[in-house]
């Protein structure tokens, strides 16, 4: 899956990707970035 790093500034694949649900009830997707290791998240269903 890909989503946007705000390190390198750029959409990459996503390592170790879990679906999670936040707050206020809606899904999205946590992993973290296959190149620089930061972590990434992306809202919405996958």
């Amino acid at each position: 899956m890909e989503a946007y790093c705000m390190k390198c500034r750029a959409k990459k694949e996503m390592k170790d990707a879990k679906a999670v649900t936040m707050k206020n009830g809606r899904p999205a997707t946590q992993g973290v970035c296959s190149a620089c290791g930061t972590k990434m998240f992306k809202i919405g269903k996958n």
